[in-house]
């Protein structure tokens, strides 16, 4: 359908600006130092068996969580509970669904409210839980949760507020709430999304800026308030993935919040349950942890990282669905590691809901209907890495292999998802895969650049060869073509794959509107580029840069076998072609981050080979933390070691790994004494740091000394006792 109405022209253009953002200078300067780098979540006051020692807890809902009616207890006195324990306490709750009934019943205001409620096509209300829709954010709504929860929390002393998963479903769009809010943002009557490509595009637009304007009403509005007091509030977008979030088709304002003033950063919100969703490679469709969740992290990490906005990456060492703990266990290791492959991010939420780790029940095996709480070999593991993320550093080392290649990226992946239109079909988002796994599976270390960032100098600063497409996304301002035609003129290498024939290439957007008559928007920037609107498949040289156009949607590299022979191709030759070293393909990632080796062996991949690292280690894999000399990674599986060799200041007594965390350390000449504080029901197990043999190993005054436990060649001593939350006092001599 053409735009024959002025106003409704003007109002999508304002709808281009809201999701295609300007960066501005107050985004550039944007850091936060809040003194906590690493937090969890909970509905729950504090009990001995989830004091998992973390800086910070954040305590969920004033009305606590949805699925954890059992932690609906008092909001100030599950907050107070944390900060006797000597917890920095923030508060998290949803912002597209929660503990919210007296809205949706009428209590706060006199009016029913559950049909503000995200509704489908067959008129079916998506919920979250019993009476817990996903909600149309209205400013109605909007206004509750001011008055009925950010001020609560910032009267009970909270200074860091995170609003969580900000998510329109791309099934939704259909409830009278969705048709109002239509008419207020396009002034037209409101179109079913079902019935072409421009209203799909244009409902997904609305939904992406209902929720930019709900972060930005709530936090503005928090701000203020704590201004008013005199304190600081600190607020946090956790959000999932872009990568998964447009695979699961759901809309959400992911980069462009990072613009607003009052959004101090973000949790990356990924873990098995969003890496495990299967995508295609070479013809297979199935699951890929390891590979998915190294470019959910990374599409998060890029998102950010020229903003300087503050980024917590989560892990969660089970996930939503029952599964058995063996494939926790497994999935929780590809994840962990492919967070640490980012040396520049290193602030964690270490597990979300620490009461359905620790005291949830699930199957000890896959062929089991026994069900146990969390075995004691895991649960000791599972805090031997959340304790070395207390300690981990931001590194300036490189993950190994190939640096410099890029796939980008755009919010408005999210606005083609669903429903399917003219038979064009984008299987497990086999469009963005197919530019990313050819290479991530030859142990290239890719990384994403979101289009909203190419106006930030740092974006492609580092980039030799961009890889590109408009088969899964549109560009949604003109300015992105200005400035990556500029950045090939200086010699920037860029791949475009596409046949530009998806059903959202003709919408009416700004490369069709206007003094714009392009039927595809690569047209806009190929004219840019001066090799023509209509470029076929080739090479160009522009100005000291390469455009290389491959007509063939990204999606044929991997929905068959052996289909991205000639892209492998197209960037290898390009890639070549630039300065510095030829690519190298491989099978493995391999990262040194201060003390820790970090690597990752794909499958599928160039060889079948192990990785086989020399040296001495201790294995923070295995909850007996032994010591060993080299390690072999197979190929499909992760370590996370300790370089005993790369210790910082090998002379001084020190714990390298433990299952607890350390506190009130005391060393003098001869001897080391420590706090260590962790759950109870769990066994204390550490590797401590020793000029020479201990004379005495005393736990609470009791002199516990073995010398079998001693490791000469290491100088470690293995400490064993059970945790408890209060602590013990761990007192060496020697």
């Amino acid at each position: 359908m053409k735009f024959r109405n002025q106003f409704l022209m003007a109002a999508v253009v304002s709808a281009v600006v809201a999701v295609g953002w300007t960066p501005s200078s107050e985004a550039k300067s944007k850091k936060v130092d809040d003194g906590v780098k690493t937090t969890f979540q909970t509905s729950r006051g504090w009990r001995p068996t989830i004091d998992n020692r973390a800086d910070a807890v954040m305590v969920y809902g004033v009305g606590g969580n949805p699925s954890d009616r059992r932690g609906n207890t008092n909001f100030e006195e599950r907050v107070e509970s944390w900060k006797d324990k000597g917890y920095t306490v923030h508060f998290m709750t949803g912002i597209a669904w929660g503990e919210y009934q007296d809205y949706f019943t009428g209590k706060w205001d006199g009016k029913w409210h559950l049909d503000e409620g995200q509704v489908t096509q067959r008129g079916d209300t998506i919920w979250h839980g019993h009476m817990v829709p996903y909600i149309v954010p209205s400013e109605n709504f909007l206004k509750y949760m001011k008055e009925m929860h950010v001020k609560r929390v910032i009267d009970a002393g909270i200074d860091a507020i995170f609003m969580e998963e900000p998510e329109f479903w791309a099934r939704g769009g259909y409830s009278d709430a969705f048709k109002r809010e239509w008419k207020e943002y396009y002034g037209t009557d409101w179109r079913p999304q079902h019935e072409s490509p421009e209203a799909t595009y244009m409902a997904n637009k609305l939904k992406y800026h209902l929720y930019y304007r709900a972060l930005n009403e709530v936090f503005t509005y928090a701000k203020e308030y704590g201004k008013s007091l005199g304190r600081d509030i600190k607020c946090y977008v956790p959000t999932h993935s872009l990568v998964n979030y447009s695979q699961w088709q759901i809309v959400s304002p992911e980069a462009s919040l990072a613009s607003l003033p009052c959004v101090d950063g973000y949790i990356a919100q990924v873990w098995t349950g969003t890496s495990r969703e299967p995508n295609f490679f070479n013809g297979v469709q199935k699951e890929r942890v390891f590979e998915t969740a190294y470019l959910e992290y990374g599409s998060m990490e890029s998102m950010t990282a020229p903003t300087g906005r503050k980024m917590f990456f989560l892990t969660d060492p089970i996930e939503d669905r029952a599964k058995d703990w063996d494939d926790y266990k497994r999935n929780y290791q590809a994840t962990f590691v492919a967070q640490l492959l980012y040396p520049g991010v290193a602030d964690y939420e270490v597990m979300p809901w620490p009461e359905r780790i620790y005291e949830g029940l699930y199957r000890v095996g896959a062929g089991s209907d026994e069900k146990t709480r969390i075995p004691r070999f895991y649960s000791t593991q599972m805090q031997v890495m959340i304790n070395a993320l207390n300690k981990m550093p931001v590194s300036d080392n490189a993950v190994s292999g190939s640096d410099g290649i890029g796939v980008l990226m755009s919010n408005s992946l999210m606005f083609q998802r669903f429903p399917l239109h003219d038979g064009y079909d984008d299987p497990q988002l086999a469009n963005f895969y197919g530019l990313a796994l050819p290479l991530v599976k030859r142990g290239v270390p890719v990384k994403t650049v979101h289009i909203e960032n190419l106006g930030f100098p740092a974006t492609l600063a580092d980039t030799k060869v961009l890889l590109m497409t408009y088969s899964n996304m549109k560009p949604l301002d003109p300015a992105a073509h200005t400035y990556l035609a500029e950045w090939v003129r200086k010699g920037g290498k860029l791949v475009f794959c596409g046949s530009d024939k998806d059903p959202f290439q003709q919408i009416e957007e700004w490369w069709s509107t206007g003094d714009n008559s392009y039927t595809a928007p690569s047209q806009h920037l190929f004219t840019l580029l001066g090799i023509g609107a209509d470029a076929p498949q080739g090479e160009y040289k522009v100005g000291k840069g390469t455009v290389c156009v491959l007509r063939a949607d990204p999606k044929e590299h991997v929905l068959k076998a052996g289909g991205d022979a000639s892209f492998i191709d197209a960037v290898t030759r390009l890639y070549n072609g630039s300065k510095g070293s030829d690519i190298v393909f491989k099978n493995d990632f391999l990262l040194q981050r201060g003390p820790y080796a970090i690597a990752a062996v794909v499958d599928e991949g160039v060889s079948p080979e192990p990785l086989r690292l020399q040296g001495s280690y201790i294995d923070m894999f295995d909850p007996a933390l032994p010591v060993v000399d080299g390690y072999v990674v197979e190929p499909g599986h992760q370590a996370l070691l300790l370089d005993l060799a790369k210790v910082d200041k090998p002379k001084h007594p020190q714990v390298l790994a433990a299952s607890f965390r350390e506190s009130d350390e005391a060393a003098s000449k001869g001897a080391y004494a420590f706090t260590a504080k962790s759950p109870v029901d769990t066994d204390g197990i550490a590797r401590v740091l020793l000029p020479s043999v201990p004379t005495s190993v005393k736990i609470d005054g009791t002199d516990t000394f073995d010398r079998s436990l001693w490791d000469p060649a290491s100088r470690t001593y293995l400490l064993r006792f059970e945790n408890l939350p209060e602590g013990h006092r761990v007192e060496f001599t020697w």
